[in-house]
């Protein structure tokens, strides 16, 4: 069996969300196959994967959205989720904790950074891949979830409709592709970033 992310519950202003492009109906809306809750809180705060009941290395299950989001398109461009990024002080446990409902890690890529080598596994779960970070200053612990990455069919007008709300366009480490963070005055709860699709 495949799994898939059918659904994401941000703890954030909904009305953030929208002032950046994004198309909200009441407290949800549709990111390509996605749904995206939003609830009182910071951060990611849980997901639905299909055919999951229980949290998988501390990664919290929440319950679906009362209301379920219309198919949107996003004035800022949004396309899909490209990706989810999860810490983990030790990603072989968070490897195997997924290797338990089906899901098996695609590769591996070591860098370096300021904190020292990190390792990062890379997930597919339907249209959205999962990338798992371990490095040295994740606090021992659950796994938990960090930030989320949109794909948007056209940067460069998606960063005029945002403006001061966006950092500057830099090469993604994906070839061909290019990445530009949402600043943390656009008030979208945690790390947002946006990928050329």
């Amino acid at each position: 069996m495949t799994r898939q992310i059918q659904q994401v519950t941000l703890g954030a202003d909904a009305g953030r969300w929208t002032e950046a492009g994004f198309q909200v109906a009441g407290e949800v809306m549709r990111v390509g196959e996605v749904d995206v809750a939003f609830e009182a809180g910071e951060g990611l705060l849980g997901w639905q994967l299909s055919g999951v009941e229980e949290e998988i290395d501390g990664l919290p299950v929440m319950p679906a959205a009362r209301t379920e989001p219309p198919s949107a398109t996003h004035p800022n461009g949004v396309t899909r989720i490209d990706h989810i990024v999860v810490f983990t002080p030790d990603l072989e446990r968070t490897t195997s904790a997924l290797a338990e409902i089906d899901v098996e890690r695609r590769r591996v890529r070591e860098a370096e950074s300021s904190a020292g080598t990190l390792r990062q596994g890379f997930f597919r779960l339907g249209e959205v891949i999962l990338e798992v970070v371990e490095h040295a200053r994740v606090e021992p612990g659950p796994a938990r979830f960090w930030g989320i990455t949109f794909a948007v069919a056209d940067l460069d007008t998606c960063a005029e409709l945002l403006r001061d709300r966006l950092g500057s366009i830099h090469d993604a480490v994906q070839p061909g592709r290019r990445i530009a963070t949402v600043r943390p005055g656009a008030e979208l709860g945690l790390p947002v970033a946006l990928i050329s699709a």
